[in-house]
């Protein structure tokens, strides 16, 4: 099952209004459901399941407060998040040196680390120039979508 398969499943449950979708094939289940935010969830059949987490109820508690927006602005911090749910890493390899570590100058265009969805590994570029002031996920850790990897104060 490929991205391209997923997307194609995803335009037909728009198309069609479906609001839940789940396949097993060749040893993967998906699950698709839309509600407040569509939530996709891929996993070996012989794995064991989580529970599934209400998006929606978690979400809104973990907003930041206006007074924490206005510190991050007026520190001049800005947030590299992740595009997508998977793996993070720092390197494209083990052998190899790390993308990007504190300290580091950036810009817009420079690739910062790797999220692996679905055994593709996808390059994420940092989208703001500046010096990473801080490494907010460790290597190999699972990332969620919309989580803050890197912070980098604004050149």
């Amino acid at each position: 099952m490929n991205l391209k398969e997923i997307r194609e499943i995803i335009k037909l449950m728009d198309e069609n209004e479906i609001r839940e979708f789940e396949m097993e094939r060749d040893g993967v289940r998906l699950k698709l459901s839309r509600g407040y935010q569509a939530v996709q969830e891929i996993v070996p059949v012989k794995s064991v399941v989580a529970e599934p987490v209400n998006v929606a109820a978690s979400t809104a508690s973990e907003e930041p407060t206006s007074s924490a927006v206005e510190m991050k602005k007026e520190e001049g911090l800005e947030d590299i998040v992740s595009p997508m749910v998977g793996t993070f890493y720092t390197a494209p390899s083990p052998d190899s040196p790390p993308y990007a570590k504190e300290g580091d100058r950036v810009s817009i265009d420079d690739v910062v680390c790797i999220v692996e969805a679905m055994k593709v590994m996808n390059e994420i570029k940092a989208e703001v120039s500046g010096v990473i002031a801080e490494i907010m996920v460790e290597n190999g850790q699972s990332v969620e979508y919309g989580q803050p990897l890197f912070r980098v104060r604004k050149a």
